[in-house]
């Protein structure tokens, strides 16, 4: 599996969406379980998914989808 699918996986668990739910537009707030306590949950769902710690600038520019694709190819390919 690559790592993209893993993300959308997560993206899906931690903001209690359905399986088949599409997360590649998705954006902060854009659901109703994307607000600050769900973007926490996020953060930690991908640095414990993933095996990587955000810093602080990272988990604030998390605001989207193809954000979060960004940062986490800067820790998983870089």
């Amino acid at each position: 599996m690559h790592w993209h699918d893993k993300l959308r996986q997560v993206f899906r668990d931690a903001l209690d969406l359905g399986a088949d739910a599409e997360v590649d537009g998705l954006a902060y707030r854009a659901v109703p379980a994307w607000d600050s306590v769900g973007h926490m949950r996020l953060v930690a769902a991908l640095e414990s998914e993933f095996d990587v710690m955000l810093d602080t600038d990272e988990v604030i520019d998390l605001s989207c989808f193809d954000k979060a694709c960004e940062i986490l190819s800067r820790h998983l390919d870089g």
